[in-house]
């Protein structure tokens, strides 16, 4: 008895601090698959005992992901207790029995309880313990997802998870230049966001945390039925679950397609598994609470990890802005319905924790977690141990080893102007005002500069010589990979001056300037002036700030060299000086506002208009000489400053008749 309670304290130790790394938001020290391997022989070990250890994960709330987050303590009116877990669809029918039940997503984020009195949403809590949640009701105009007045005039209480979207949640880590900072998970970045005080309220709104309502906790009405219920908050103005009714018979049918949804990525919202709930709420209600489960408030699903083992054939080093990631990179197998081959392993600890081999040599196990995410979790066999790169992948420089708060070792470049560390500039480089290279997203970019395949911005369109591996990274294939090499030839092969300029994150110097500096002297008329040494504050809206910045980027001798690689590999049509405004819009400036059905985009409604010679500004003055927007009876500033001052209030339709032809390039 003695060694097996030994092993449940060993157990619940490495449990709970897995788990408070997971949900506090430090770098993971254990995959779901091993956590769920542990938890469940806990469960089989307190069963077979009767022994409950204080501490025991199988008997408590974690409140980790809650404990940053600063507020009044409160209440809840009606517990938030947890449900109970399987991964056999049998429990899930034995459970249903001969009731109908509704199947719903079991969102990964972080839960609210959101009361409304006399229609006014009154409080917002977190979950906390269940019992005791943290009061964040300052946040109400920050998040989305739930009115903040309601029709129904009575006492209302809402409950559900509060999530951030996989595209936000990469957008957001893409801005964090230290790899060390960024945010390990969906739910890390949700349960941050959330801890943000008062002052920060621009910084929560723009992260868009959105409010999914999984169930009615209460209501003045008489709506019995669980779906009604949803359907009701619907109504009111909530964004509710996707649910679907079933029944035991169906379960096995339902589960099956809803896993097959997530297995194909089609998900944006992350999610952990799957909820049946009764659609009889009178009955749900008459269940016990176990522990801190209730008993017929629902059942979750999570699904039993698919493993398979591989050997591994190499460590890939990824270099970012700070960190050089090692990527598994092993023999194809097949995982939840696709072929994997490679997985990330975090960085050195983790690599030591697995006990890593030689390439080729090491025997491992992967999983995809929660269906998504190739994962290395475990080794059967292993010879030797990994060699660590003498070099940068990205630019050759030294590299050293550097240790985290948390501890975690990681190996880093020394090299202060690796390309990795300026991803930004490389993001201008290709965006639509720049080379405009659809398909090299920033975190597209960061791979492919991690793995040595751009070094220069010249690289961008030398990424052919890379076809093979690009076609083999986990979201490409051959199609996504010839249409990114056909979107750099285009671009290689056509070049705006202007927008060339714009690329090339000259200081000071955007779209409006470079445009100003082709028009002054032509193409290639400005590299001759450029070459010269000339003084560009001659041109009329530039001034001697932006034309000190140019040549002082010139005089840089990497900088030219740069600037000349460009010249030799792309085609930058020739043009003459601009020596005076022509076309329909001559002389007039334009004030552009609300949304567009005829022009491709707001950008392309501007380019039309410069094409034409006029002006686009951004607010109404007395300089404006229109105002375009297509809700012409609008009672925005924008409308209302224009009928002060007597400016013409034009609709899409109205420009193109009165400057423009439809059969530009700039229309949809």
């Amino acid at each position: 008895m003695t060694d097996v309670k030994n092993r449940m304290q060993e157990i619940i130790r490495r449990l709970n601090e897995a788990s408070e790394a997971y949900y506090g938001g430090r770098d993971e020290i254990m995959s779901n698959y091993e956590w769920d391997a542990l938890f469940d022989e806990l469960s089989r070990l307190e069963e077979e005992t009767g022994v409950i250890l204080p501490d025991s994960p199988t008997q408590k709330v974690n409140t980790a992901a809650e404990d940053n987050i600063a507020g009044e303590k409160e209440a809840h009116e009606y517990p938030a207790l947890s449900l109970a877990k399987t991964k056999k669809i049998e429990d899930l029918q034995e459970w249903a029995g001969d009731r109908p039940v509704w199947l719903s997503w079991k969102l990964d984020g972080l839960t609210l309880v959101l009361t409304y009195d006399g229609g006014k949403l009154s409080k917002i809590l977190t979950r906390g313990n269940g019992t005791v949640g943290t009061n964040i009701t300052f946040m109400k105009a920050a998040l989305k997802g739930f009115p903040l007045e309601i029709e129904d005039q009575g006492h209302l209480v809402a409950r559900g998870e509060a999530t951030i979207s996989y595209p936000e949640f990469e957008k957001i880590n893409a801005t964090i230049s230290d790899p060390a900072e960024r945010f390990a998970n969906p739910r890390n970045l949700a349960s941050g966001t959330l801890a943000l005080d008062a002052k920060r309220l621009d910084e929560v709104r723009q992260r868009n945390v959105t409010f999914n309502a999984f169930t009615l906790v209460y209501t003045e009405r008489e709506i019995i039925s669980w779906g009604a219920r949803m359907d009701y908050l619907d109504r009111l103005g909530f964004t509710t679950v996707e649910r679907e009714l079933t029944d035991a018979g169906g379960l096995p049918e339902t589960v099956a397609e809803w896993t097959r949804r997530v297995e194909s990525g089609e998900m944006q919202i992350p999610v952990d598994g799957l909820v049946i709930s009764y659609d009889d709420t009178r009955y749900a209600a008459t269940g016990s609470v176990t522990g801190h489960h209730a008993t017929r408030a629902g059942y979750a699903f999570k699904w039993q990890d698919e493993v398979a083992e591989t050997t591994l054939r190499l460590v890939e080093w990824s270099c970012g802005a700070t960190t050089i990631t090692p990527v598994a990179i092993f023999d194809p197998v097949q995982l939840e319905g696709t072929t994997v081959s490679r997985a990330s392993l975090v960085n050195l600890s983790e690599m030591d924790r697995l006990g890593i081999g030689e390439n080729g040599k090491t025997e491992i196990r992967v999983i995809k977690s929660n269906k998504i995410i190739p994962k290395v979790v475990g080794v059967i066999k292993a010879v030797g141990k990994y060699a660590l790169p003498e070099r940068c992948p990205a630019c050759e420089g030294p590299v050293s080893i550097a240790t985290g708060p948390s501890g975690a070792q990681t190996l880093k470049c020394d090299n202060p102007a690796c390309p990795a560390k300026n991803l930004k500039k490389f993001e201008r480089f290709v965006s639509k005002s720049g080379a405009d290279i659809d398909g090299l997203s920033i975190e597209t970019l960061r791979d492919f500069i991690g793995f040595g395949f751009i070094h220069t911005f010249a690289d961008v369109f030398r990424l052919s010589r890379y076809a093979d591996e690009i076609r083999e990274m986990e979201g490409f294939g051959k199609k996504s990979c010839d249409n990114l090499l056909a979107a750099a030839e285009k671009s290689r092969s056509g070049i705006d001056a202007a927008r060339f300029l714009n690329a090339l994150s000259i200081p000071q110097i955007g779209i409006d300037a470079a445009k100003k500096l082709v028009d002054a002297y032509g193409w290639p008329g400005f590299v001759r002036a450029l070459e010269e040494g000339r003084d560009f504050a001659e041109v009329s809206g530039l001034g001697p700030e932006r034309s000190a910045a140019i040549t002082n980027w010139y005089a840089n001798e990497e900088n030219r060299s740069v600037f000349n690689e460009l010249l030799e590999i792309l085609h930058i049509p020739a043009s003459e000086p601009v020596t005076e405004v022509r076309g329909s819009c001559a002389g007039l400036t334009f004030v552009i506002t609300g949304e567009v059905h005829r022009f491709k985009n707001r950008d392309a409604f501007k380019a039309c208009v410069e094409a034409n010679g006029g002006k686009v500004a951004g607010s109404v003055s007395k300089k404006t000489d229109f105002l375009v927007n297509n809700d012409l009876e609008s009672t925005s500033s924008k409308n209302m400053k224009a009928r002060e001052l007597g400016i013409p209030i034009l609709s899409e339709d109205d420009f193109i008749a009165r400057f423009g032809q439809e059969d530009s390039e700039f229309f949809s």
